[in-house]
């Protein structure tokens, strides 16, 4: 087990790298000696993998794990296929050296399947919100009261929201130049923050799929933000420092934050032409005081250095 106790906050995931199980140099991206920056990694087992080659990646993950090194600041975590092979995953030796699991697919139907085995485990886990459940209303919030149980709440980091799975079965792709909120899943997204966020629940944000276009990813983060999702999926080491870019705070909302979350504050007042209310902002607040500890001021880190990037 590491030897240094993490803290598990959404934010401190960042913009989390899917990478196959199967990759070559996955121990060098696990332990940082590449991809040092990375924040979390997901290995996946899934949808990266073949089934011809789910056998060989199990193996090449088991024997990767034997040389993981404590990561205080990096995440490690793994996609598991279905209930199935999540069984073969807790089966390895060293497996304690990752932090937890990414359940693909998850809904009512394999819920005891997958929590049953991790029953007196320490793993944190990432439900994947991504089947046909996610368009009824009614489906997710008895999903929602199946996962406010204590044992299963207390493991939940956050919920992921599989926005590829999700726009294949509605049969259309988002198009180039256009948000995911442009397209009926923004509606989708919408109503799952409602439906899960007032329970205290955090969701990602789904990825973004096109590498030349840092315009509308940018566009894309702001509306995240604005829906109140913590974390993007990144699809290639690119795409996260212009991910992570737009997670760092204005001065001036941080300011207004920090006025916030003090006791001598009035219970309403004007800040930076905005009027500030402690008992409706305080949460708001709270977030960008954690996001900031993560990221820092925007002031600092301007966005045009990352334009660039993709060219």
């Amino acid at each position: 087990m590491n030897n240094v106790p993490k803290v598990f906050s959404p934010w401190c995931l960042g913009a989390s790298l899917y990478m196959p199980a199967h990759r070559l140099d996955l121990m060098d991206c696990a332990n940082g000696e590449k991809l040092s920056t990375l924040r979390s990694m997901i290995f996946c087992t899934e949808d990266a993998v073949s089934h011809t080659e789910l056998d060989s990646s199990l193996r090449h993950l088991g024997l990767c794990l034997q040389g993981f090194r404590d990561t205080p600041q990096r995440f490690r975590f793994i996609r598991a296929r279905n209930p199935e092979v999540l069984a073969r995953l807790l089966a390895l030796p060293d497996i304690e050296k990752i932090d937890g699991f990414v359940l693909p697919k998850f809904n009512a139907g394999n819920f005891h399947a997958y929590f049953d085995q991790l029953q007196g485990t320490p793993f944190k886990v990432m439900p994947t919100l991504e089947t046909q459940d996610v368009f009824d209303v009614g489906a997710m919030t008895e999903l929602r009261q199946a996962l406010t149980q204590n044992a299963v709440f207390s493991r939940i980091l956050m919920l992921r929201i599989g926005g590829n799975d999700l726009m294949n079965i509605l049969g259309i792709r988002r198009p180039r130049n256009m948000t995911l909120y442009q397209t009926p899943l923004g509606h989708v997204i919408a109503q799952l923050v409602t439906v899960f966020k007032p329970y205290g629940f955090s969701l990602s944000a789904p990825v973004f799929e096109y590498l030349n276009d840092s315009v509308t990813l940018q566009k894309e983060i702001r509306l995240d933000l604005a829906h109140g999702l913590t974390g993007k999926t990144a699809i290639h080491p690119t795409q996260i420092p212009v991910i992570e870019a737009m997670y760092s705070v204005d001065s001036e909302d941080y300011d207004m934050a920090l006025s916030l979350s003090q006791s001598s504050s009035p219970a309403v007042f004007r800040m930076h032409n905005a009027m500030c209310e402690v008992a409706t902002h305080q949460q708001w607040g709270q977030d960008i005081i954690d996001r900031q500890r993560c990221y820092g001021d925007r002031a600092a880190l301007a966005l045009p250095e990352y334009t660039g990037l993709f060219v």
